[in-house]
């Protein structure tokens, strides 16, 4: 499943990366997805819990080689 957007926050601690999130899927259309790439580990955390209170579904989470997290998240439809 490829993502319809992809939002690098890498280098930013949490809160960034979730609200960064939060900013894209308010702009995304119903049923797309959004890859974000963060490199705090509390994201690991944050954005699977955002994601739930947003009514949003994280499709995969992966480790990425350079230390970031790569999380796909589909807004519902």
């Amino acid at each position: 499943m490829a993502e319809d957007r992809l939002i690098d926050a890498r280098g930013h601690r949490c809160p960034v990366p979730t609200l960064r999130l939060r900013r894209a899927l308010e702009e995304a259309a119903p049923g797309s997805h959004v890859r974000l790439l963060a490199d705090d580990p509390l994201a690991r955390i944050d954005v699977p819990h955002f994601a739930a209170s947003a009514g949003a579904t994280v499709v995969e989470i992966v480790d990425a080689p350079n230390g970031a997290i790569s999380f796909l998240v589909a807004k519902a439809p």
